[in-house]
């Protein structure tokens, strides 16, 4: 069965850091750009951020740029989300997903994404 699962959501204050995982089961990443997308109450799904299959391309969401980091491990088979100067509105629930590349480039648009993992739970908030 392919699975992706997150994990390292949690309650964290403004300006701390958190790093989310996405584990994948049933299939290698290796051929699949990572894309991160959030959803938070009363609002419209985000892309966030988004690594290509050999991790030489990524891509961030304006809201995020400088403050979160992308990379991957095909080795472990799981891709990391570094998320620093945690704000409130970046509280969401947080997904992974996979898209399957031909090319090394990957996009933040939710509908290219073939395979979603369950979410995790961020809340910054003091």
């Amino acid at each position: 069965q392919l699975q992706l699962v997150e994990s390292g959501g949690g309650l964290v204050q403004p300006g701390g850091s958190l790093r989310l995982s996405c584990a994948a089961s049933g299939f290698t990443l290796d051929s699949y750009a990572i894309g991160w997308f959030r959803q938070a109450p009363g609002r419209e799904r985000e892309g966030v951020s988004c690594i290509s299959k050999s991790g030489g391309r990524s891509n961030f969401a304006d809201s995020v740029k400088g403050r979160f980091t992308i990379s991957r491990d095909n080795a472990k088979n799981t891709v990391y989300l570094q998320m620093n100067s945690l704000k409130p509105e970046d509280t969401a629930i947080y997904y992974c997903a996979a898209d399957l590349r031909v090319n090394d480039f990957c996009f933040l648009q939710a509908q290219l994404y073939e395979y979603w993992g369950q979410g995790t739970q961020v809340t910054v908030s003091s």
